[in-house]
């Protein structure tokens, strides 16, 4: 009896000492994140408002944990190759998406049943880092000045206009659609691998228009390769300050912002995840992140949790489904 008594208390205490060892190797393993340099994936190619925002957002966060964090573009399917590669990879916080939050939303009703990963159960948020305003923009060479100048050319030529977007579920092609329907305006879509693609077409006169991101557009609107006609928010915005809002212009329906924010895979540990999130928060209340963003066409959000986070992923995803099945618009 006394054999048996002191042999189990052996095994318990080994593996308590088990247990407390891992405990500590944990604990230690966390309290060293990050210890190597971490990747961010960015769904897109370069140019667009993901990779300039991305961009930003990598160089501050390094900063702010003492560790490189390296951008890594992985465009195509509309952002779906990089949202997927960050959904399948190791939930240790070394591989972070920089989500263009609005067009994974979209894309979660449009391409459901074939998407291979879940934005809402796949992805632990860490925070939601800040919304672009769309633009309506316009190449130089079509004979239009005003949005409602473009509105009368569509209908007066009802075969001659077209419009880019940066993938078939991007708020861009979103925002476009909504146009056609408010206005009447008849149009062809033509979707690329993002908005970088897009905009060199654009610029370059193979499409005539685009309701674009103004991080994406802003360089080219400045430098006059492309003509501004209304940005898609309720009031104007200090990068574009001259530019009337589509409700000044008549057509409130369009308002449309994108949002964005930085997620981990499922699973990640909630420390690590927690300290990815007060990171953020520190960036996005910078003065001088701050800056660098809204000098891009970005308005940072105010810090959340990363609960709060997710409540507005769900959110986001929720508003687009109810438009897009209300409007009819399919996946091409």
């Amino acid at each position: 009896m006394n054999i048996s008594v002191s042999g189990t208390s052996r095994r318990l205490a080994l593996r308590s000492s088990v247990l407390l060892a891992l405990g500590l190797f944990v604990s230690a393993a966390m309290a060293a994140y990050p210890d190597k340099p971490i990747k961010m994936v960015i769904p897109y190619p370069p140019g667009g408002a993901t990779d300039i925002i991305g961009r930003i957002v990598a160089l501050k966060l390094g900063e702010a944990l003492g560790q490189q964090v390296v951008v890594d573009n992985r465009g195509g399917a509309g952002g779906n190759i990089g949202a997927e590669a960050v959904a399948k990879a190791s939930p240790d916080g070394y591989t972070l998406l920089m989500g263009a939050l609005t067009s994974h939303a979209t894309i979660a009703t449009l391409e459901k049943g074939r998407l291979r990963y879940d934005l809402v159960k796949d992805f632990a948020p860490v925070m939601v880092v800040g919304s672009v305003p769309l633009v309506v923009v316009v190449n130089p060479t079509l004979p239009v000045k005003t949005f409602q100048e473009l509105v009368a050319y569509g209908k007066a030529n009802p075969d001659k206009l077209n419009f880019a977007s940066s993938g078939p579920g991007a708020p861009q092609r979103l925002a476009a659609e909504i146009m056609i329907d408010v206005t009447g305006v008849k149009m062809v879509h033509i979707p690329y691998k993002g908005s970088g693609p897009a905009m060199v077409d654009l610029v370059g006169g193979q499409v005539n228009m685009m309701v674009e991101t103004v991080p994406a557009a802003l360089g080219f609107i400045k430098s006059g390769q492309l003509r501004a006609l209304a940005v898609t928010t309720p009031n104007r915005i200090s990068m574009l300050a001259d530019i009337p809002t589509t409700a000044e212009v008549g057509q409130p329906a369009i308002d449309i912002s994108s949002m964005f924010g930085v997620l981990a895979p499922a699973g990640t540990p909630p420390a690590i995840v927690a300290q990815l999130n007060a990171a953020l928060a520190k960036m996005v209340v910078s003065p001088e992140a701050k800056e660098l963003l809204l000098k891009q066409g970005v308005f940072a959000a105010s810090p959340s949790s990363p609960a709060q986070s997710a409540e507005r992923i769900l959110a986001e995803v929720t508003r687009w489904g109810n438009l897009i099945q209300k409007a009819g618009i399919k996946s091409e």
